[in-house]
């Protein structure tokens, strides 16, 4: 099997996790995932099987939206309900005008300094296992951007909203720092991914589900590499071009069919609605003889139609 399967994460379990099931389940070694879910959270993880690992890179995922549960007037180590509390605060000035006000300082393009429990690495190291030893090391703001906050339900003690935030957001510091903003503290007690890029939660299957599909002997409903690289032009390759390529020689304009895009615009060449390769235009190459396109990656997973 070579594609991308959306699982439904269930709550507890660490994204390797999900990903050590989904290998005994489908008996494949080469599986992956990509954008990491910690344990507390649940809803879309994709996970790329076979050939579909090495199209990881080249996914679109820069938009992500999660449905978030805040409680405000604590603040814990970790920014979600399994750390420490290490502060609380006065709720006496919090109210639904002082929570919308300070959201609006949290959406749009802002720098978010990543929380010591995440995965980033600082020499090698990841930060969650020097947070573990009561360490703290300088970290690296990053730009991000909220596009929404949707809120669902204001209380006295908690915000209930659903949020749409750029790849690479904390969801959790985000909620750190509703908590900061309003005086009083606050952190993430659940949130589920509801999509990531083009995936959404309506494609998800749980482990239960590839369970049943596995005991039935039935193919799993899994995203081809094709699909999940959408927004470039596809272009039909000629029998002839396709063992070449397979060899890492890119086709001529004259061994594809369709569509020619503007020079430099990526593109991805197909066999029979198979995904051959990835490349760039780049026509100028062909001055130099070495083909019409810039390669950036190539799939072997064709072969078993030659």
């Amino acid at each position: 099997m070579h594609g991308l399967l959306v699982i439904d994460k269930p709550q507890g379990l660490s994204s390797h996790a999900v990903v050590s099931r989904m290998r005994k389940l489908l008996q494949q070694r080469r599986i992956g995932h990509t954008g990491t879910l910690d344990p507390m959270a649940t809803g879309v993880l994709p996970i790329a099987v076979g050939e579909g690992t090495r199209v990881i890179p080249f996914l679109r995922e820069e938009q992500k939206t999660y449905h978030a549960t805040i409680a405000l007037g604590a603040a814990t180590d970790t920014q979600d309900a399994e750390g420490e509390v290490v502060f609380r605060g006065s709720m006496e000035q919090v109210n639904e005008s002082a929570i919308l006000a300070a959201i609006k300082t949290l959406t749009g393009p802002q720098e978010q300094l990543p929380p010591m429990y995440s995965a980033i690495k600082k020499d090698g190291v990841p930060l969650y296992k020097l947070a573990r030893k009561g360490q703290e090391v300088e970290r690296k703001k990053r730009n991000i951007t909220v596009y929404a906050w949707h809120i669902e339900e204001i209380s006295s003690d908690q915000v209930i909203c659903t949020i749409d935030c750029s790849r690479g957001t904390y969801v959790r510091t985000l909620a750190h720092d509703l908590g900061q903003r309003l005086g009083c503290g606050a952190h993430l007690t659940a949130l589920r991914r509801l999509r990531s890029g083009p995936f959404e939660i309506d494609q998800a299957l749980t482990l239960e589900d590839v369970a049943a599909y596995m005991e039935r002997h039935e193919d799993l409903p899994a995203l081809s590499m094709l699909q999940v690289v959408g927004g470039r032009a596809c272009l039909e390759l000629e029998e002839g071009a396709v063992s070449r390529l397979l060899d890492g020689v890119p086709p001529a304009i004259s061994q594809v069919v369709g569509a020619l895009p503007e020079a430099g615009a990526e593109v991805s060449l197909v066999y029979r609605d198979c995904l051959v390769g990835l490349a760039v235009y780049a026509p100028e190459r062909a001055h130099e003889k070495r083909g019409d396109f810039e390669l950036q990656r190539v799939f072997n997973q064709v072969r078993e139609q030659l």
